[in-house]
């Protein structure tokens, strides 16, 4: 008989939850080993269970999904993460890999991407929703086609550098100004600064840009 494929449930709705129960139970080597409502409950969950998957949603209160999961790889790093989220925003796609998730599937793909998705993560792939893929692909080549930013990096101060980083880890303003001791206004500036300097007008694009400068 092969062994159950352990998945534990955090989402702050209780019916995302129920619903994703029923979809995940339709498969026998499935097994539900938990479920949470915020980031603080599933942490305490791993600390008693040992999932292979975690299905994360990103916004739940306490301790937010992205945030969460270097806790989760803090306590157990052989865990799996799939982010399930409504948001469709590259920011956050980008956010979540980079912070070790191993997948990304909008809720609104659930029903019909969820097992694709688990799949590809137990085959050791990094799964995204496909709309979104095509998405990322798509400003990927963009700017693999663009002019050499070489010399544009280099022109990045320190401080700058530091909040570029800061900022692909999905922190926000306040976030940076507290761990720089920094005020607010002070990020903001360095922000507008490096994004003029790098003629980029989304953050999302910003986050790409950190990833390909391997700042994270």
């Amino acid at each position: 008989m092969a062994k159950s494929y352990r998945v534990v449930l955090a989402d702050d709705h209780i019916l995302v939850r129920h619903g994703l129960r029923l979809i995940l139970e339709e498969k026998p080597n499935l097994e539900i080993a938990g479920e949470a409502g915020d980031g603080l409950e599933l942490l305490s969950i791993l600390k008693k269970v040992a999932p292979d998957l975690i299905i994360l949603d990103v916004s739940m209160p306490h301790l937010r999904g992205i945030e969460a999961i270097p806790e989760i790889r803090h306590i157990k790093p052989e865990i799996k993460v799939l982010i399930l989220t409504m948001h469709n925003e590259e920011e956050y796609l980008y956010q979540a890999i980079s912070a070790g998730a191993d997948g990304y599937l909008l809720k609104e793909d659930a029903e019909k991407e969820l097992f694709s998705a688990i799949e590809s993560i137990q085959g050791g792939k990094i799964y995204i929703s496909p709309g979104l893929a095509d998405q990322s692909m798509q400003n990927w080549a963009r700017l693999r086609r663009g002019e050499d930013d070489s010399h544009v990096s280099e022109s990045l101060t320190v401080r700058q550098r530091e909040i570029l980083k800061l900022i692909a880890e999905g922190k926000s303003n306040k976030e940076i100004g507290d761990l720089l001791f920094i005020s607010v206004r002070t990020v903001e500036r360095h922000r507008a600064n490096m994004m003029s300097k790098l003629n980029i007008r989304k953050t999302a694009e910003l986050v790409q840009y950190a990833l390909r400068k391997h700042y994270i």
